[in-house]
């Protein structure tokens, strides 16, 4: 199966820059797949305020309650391949050794060692120093004037341990009293590439936090809040599980008065949301590690539900990852193909293409995705790929919005 074959034309308008000032105000849109007596696959467009009327009564609703970070980090560097330049000439703004980092997966327990997307990806080698922040305040990289921290302390202290594939790389922190605390307090806030803003002066930004960062980038102030589900709990995150973002407590509340029952499981998402499939034929592509935990009462509420023949919802292309890779898990480990899944933790790397066969989940609510991405192609494994992609192609032509910001589909 080909890669290029889960492609399709996206305009750059219809990529949300933006999120909507009403959480639960996305549109829709509703595909159900061909049914067993053989009806044809349809969509209707509707409105995620009907989201909870479209669920039925004795539905189990998954979602992933994981917490976004600032996992990236603007600093500079130091080693045999930086070139260091006086504050004073005029082009040491763009030849100090800068960088830039992305956390994308803590290593182990201990938070000081990490995997990560550097910039400049070409000139970052091991052995080389990185420094960040240089308050309380969390200032950017103006702060060292000279290009390294000489008369301000940085906040963190890092070392390139290993270089990996794709510009990745693994690095080690200094120890520091609260990592996190002051990962928090300098880091900013990851949002996808493809969300690109215009400031004051009429030029394209992408990504910053309250105003342009060193890579002319920006965040608005309200994007650390908007950019989080309002259940989001434990950190550890990269990106936001975006169907997620569309829920309100008010239509949580209105799931729970049907008696829909909700469970939590956590998936921390990471460096596979930000890497492209660069292969030709789906079947040789591999995901990366993410870690993931699934709680005794989310395992037991999940397994009753598959018991008792009643559907499983999952919030998310994170939300099937976790459940399906658990599910596979205890397959591989009873020798057993019953659609249960353990309590426990983990490191999720399941790939789903069409073909794949569901164990855990019936339907699932989820954004529109990139084209030729890993997330279209999950989408397309359960609802099917002909009726995902002319859904896709009808969301196009009526102006939906897409990805992260954007709105989304039920798919049942």
């Amino acid at each position: 199966m080909l890669v290029s074959e889960f492609h399709y034309d996206l305009p750059a308008k219809l990529i949300a820059q933006q999120p909507l000032r009403d959480r639960a105000g996305s549109r829709l849109l509703h595909l159900h797949g061909a049914s067993p007596d053989g009806e044809p696959g349809s969509w209707k467009d509707r409105n995620f305020h009907e989201f909870p009327e479209l669920l039925r009564a004795d539905d189990l609703l998954v979602l992933n309650n994981t917490r976004v970070f600032p996992a990236r980090l603007y600093g500079v560097r130091k080693g045999e391949r930086v070139l260091h330049v006086s504050g004073h000439n005029p082009a040491s703004g763009d030849f100090r050794g800068r960088a830039e980092v992305l956390l994308t997966r803590q290593v182990s327990a201990d938070p000081n060692e990490w995997e990560c997307l550097v910039k400049p990806g070409r000139k970052i080698g091991v052995g080389e120093k990185l420094y960040f922040g240089s308050d309380s305040q969390g200032s950017s990289t103006r702060a060292f004037s000279s290009g390294l921290p000489n008369d301000r302390q940085p906040e963190l202290e890092a070392e390139v341990m290993e270089r990996g594939s794709f510009g990745e790389r693994r690095i080690r922190f200094a120890p520091v009293d609260d990592f996190f605390a002051r990962v928090e307090r300098i880091g900013r806030v990851p949002l996808p590439p493809y969300i690109r803003r215009e400031n004051a002066r009429g030029c394209a930004l992408d990504g910053g936090e309250g105003g342009e960062n060193d890579d002319g980038s920006r965040v608005q102030d309200d994007d650390k809040e908007r950019y989080q589900t309002v259940y989001a709990r434990p950190r550890g995150s990269v990106a936001a599980p975006t169907a997620g973002l569309h829920f309100t407590p008010e239509i949580l509340e209105r799931i729970r008065a049907r008696g829909i029952e909700i469970a939590e499981i956590t998936l921390h998402v990471g460096l596979g949301t930000f890497q492209p499939v660069r292969v030709e034929k789906v079947e040789e592509h591999t995901l990366h590690r993410e870690w993931y935990e699934i709680s005794e009462k989310a395992a037991a509420a999940i397994n009753r539900a598959k018991a008792e023949g009643r559907r499983v919802v999952a919030v998310g292309t994170t939300t099937v990852r976790t459940l399906e890779f658990a599910a596979k898990v205890f397959a591989e480990k009873q020798g057993s193909d019953e659609a249960r899944v353990e309590a426990g933790q983990g490191d999720a790397d399941i790939f789903i293409y069409p073909g794949y066969r569901f164990r855990m989940v019936d339907a699932l609510l989820t954004n529109f995705h990139l084209p030729q991405s890993t997330l279209l192609i999950l989408v397309c494994a359960l609802g099917g790929k002909e009726l995902v992609m002319r859904g896709y192609e009808h969301a196009v032509e009526s102006g939906y919005r897409f990805h992260s910001y954007g709105d989304c589909m039920l798919v049942e």
